[in-house]
């Protein structure tokens, strides 16, 4: 019976490039979305892959989404946080709730999910949960104070449920890209990007389909070795 993966933020960008390689690979994958519906409605018409619509910075609605996946698709045996925001501005500009918001979806979603599916990984004792952080949360940006604390909150989080799951056969792994050629990087200013470029020391952005491959390394099941780590994928541009 196939493994059934969950994948936050699973529609798009890097998340569609994860959902697509755990499909290839043949787990039977469950694309959680946020809020556009047209755009998840073409991604399953095109891909095959059912999408399912919770917030989750709402505990609640993470409780729920993931029951709704385990009573069609079966136990989750993979979870990947890819869901993630940005509201970036300068500590002096930036409001609580940009503040707020982006602490609660980018690591409160990583809490939420995981809560979620920990229980029945426990029982079953297999799991495998891998959340994708930055490379702005290993060094830091300007203007991303809200960014770079979800996403280092993330490489802690990791090595502290690791801990735990690691005698329950759960591994728990981060993997940390850096600038990627997705919608999110193409919305910065051509000059900027431009110097951003510039400092990768292979000098290009990176496809999101080699975060996909990071990804597809660590929910294998010849990797219950690996745990409590956080893989970086930046092009040389961070080595930490």
């Amino acid at each position: 019976m196939a493994r059934v993966a969950i994948v936050t933020g699973g529609t798009r960008g890097i998340g569609e490039a994860i959902s697509l390689a755990l499909r290839d690979a043949g787990y039977t994958v469950a694309a959680n979305y946020g809020g556009d519906d047209a755009k998840a409605a073409e991604f399953t018409k095109r891909t095959g892959i059912a999408a399912y619509k919770w917030n989750v910075a709402d505990f609640a609605a993470c409780q729920a989404g993931v029951a709704k996946v385990e009573a069609d698709l079966g136990p989750v045996d993979v979870l990947v946080n890819n869901a993630g925001i940005t509201r970036d501005g300068v500590l002096m500009k930036m409001t609580y709730e940009q503040w707020k918001e982006v602490i609660d979806v980018n690591l409160g979603g990583c809490f939420n999910m995981a809560k979620a599916v920990f229980p029945g990984m426990r029982d079953r004792k297999f799991g495998r949960i891998v959340s994708i952080g930055s490379i702005n949360g290993q060094g830091g940006q300007y203007g991303q104070v809200n960014y770079a604390a979800a996403k280092s909150g993330i490489h802690g989080f990791t090595k502290a449920l690791a801990q735990e799951g690691a005698r329950a056969g759960i591994t728990v792994n981060a993997i940390a890209p850096g600038y990627i050629d997705t919608d999110m990087v193409a919305a910065v200013p051509a000059d900027v990007l431009e110097k951003i470029v510039a400092k990768i020391p292979v000098g290009r952005l990176g496809k999101a389909s080699e975060i996909a491959r990071g990804v597809m390394f660590l929910v294998g099941d010849d990797a219950g070795f690996v745990t409590g780590s956080t893989m970086s994928i930046n092009g040389g541009q961070h080595m930490y």
